[in-house]
């Protein structure tokens, strides 16, 4: 059978061909793997991430509440800053993050790079300067000369650092989802429970914000739409990097994708199952009360979003030296 008639069978059929793979025409496309990457940036950013040094305490490093072990969350309602000090708002995970609009959950990041440089100089985070994170880098030679190999410079500038931590974050996709391997044809890649499940999704509207590659993160939408949602944090959402009322409340649609690893949920971290989670965006957001058998084909479709999580051999970080400033953890 030559492509031009598995083209037409599959079109009949309701697949796209691409090439000799044929994709079912849904609203949700399987993650592709990442294509073009720079490699020496992957691997310096692979060590800043992974880096306690870049926190005041010399404890709290990007993986700590982005924990790559974890689904790239810490499944915490909140994660715990400098100090022990309580987060105001759930982590998201990074896994597929380079698929998003935005990065937070207000969207104040425009992408990965300016996500980046927020944690390390916020007093609730990791609570250090970029000065100081420049002086700790550079009181490392190991560091000094992978900088310098990496980006050709001299002296080393937190949009270095940025620039490689994102390119690291840009190869923590998950592909392979048994849900991705159904829409590219095998159609034993689920049950009949799971598609089902899948078809409620669709037909009952959460397809409307939870689609494309992410199964979400590509728009902002009011948490709360049919009835109020009443929080337990005080976010505004993307009204905060607005100013404009109607947005207050909007955050950005989170992705799906590895959901059974990413517990808690919504921005406060409030919603502790997918079961609880599912029911609440029924009532509040589609006016709709799913029955506990629905409730679990939704929730066993979910779960087939989970793909191949990042693999890779951890890091081994240089040591600091007699000029390194000293981590202060209780100050």
């Amino acid at each position: 059978m030559n492509i031009q008639t598995l083209s037409i069978l599959a079109a009949s059929l309701g697949f796209l061909v691409s090439g000799n793979i044929a994709q079912a025409q849904e609203p949700i496309q399987p993650i592709s793997t990442v294509k073009e990457i720079n490699l020496a940036e992957v691997e310096l950013g692979k060590k800043l991430y992974f880096d306690p040094r870049l926190s005041k305490s010399g404890f709290i490093s990007c993986n700590s509440c982005h924990n790559l072990s974890m689904g790239g969350t810490d499944n915490l309602k909140t994660s715990i800053g400098h100090n022990w000090q309580q987060g105001p708002i759930n982590s998201p995970t990074v896994l597929n993050s380079s698929l998003n609009i935005a990065q937070f959950w207000d969207g104040r990041a425009k992408d990965l790079k300016a996500q980046a440089s927020g944690p390390i100089a916020n007093p609730g985070e990791m609570a250090s300067t970029h000065t100081l994170a420049i002086d700790v880098l550079e009181s490392i030679p190991a560091y000094v000369n992978e900088f310098k190999e990496v980006f050709g410079k001299d002296k080393i500038d937190i949009d270095q650092v940025t620039q490689a931590i994102a390119e690291f974050e840009k190869t923590l996709v998950t592909p392979n989802s048994r849900f991705d391997q159904w829409l590219l044809g095998d159609k034993d890649a689920i049950t009949d429970n799971e598609l089902a499940g899948y078809n409620l999704f669709k037909s009952s509207g959460c397809i409307a914000c939870h689609n494309g590659e992410a199964v979400g993160g590509n728009s902002f939408q009011k948490m709360g739409l049919v009835e109020p949602y009443e929080a337990t944090s005080a976010a505004e959402g993307l009204a905060a990097v607005t100013g404009k009322d109607a947005d207050r409340f909007k955050f950005k649609v989170p992705t799906l994708r590895n959901v059974e690893m990413t517990y808690p949920y919504f921005h406060d971290g409030e919603a502790e199952t997918m079961t609880e989670a599912v029911d609440i965006m029924g009532r509040l957001q589609l006016g709709r009360k799913f029955s506990d058998d629905e409730n679990a084909q939704i929730v066993a479709f979910l779960r087939t979003l989970t793909g191949d999580q990042p693999t890779f051999q951890l890091p081994i970080l240089p040591p600091s030296t007699e000029t390194t400033p000293k981590p202060q953890p209780f100050e």
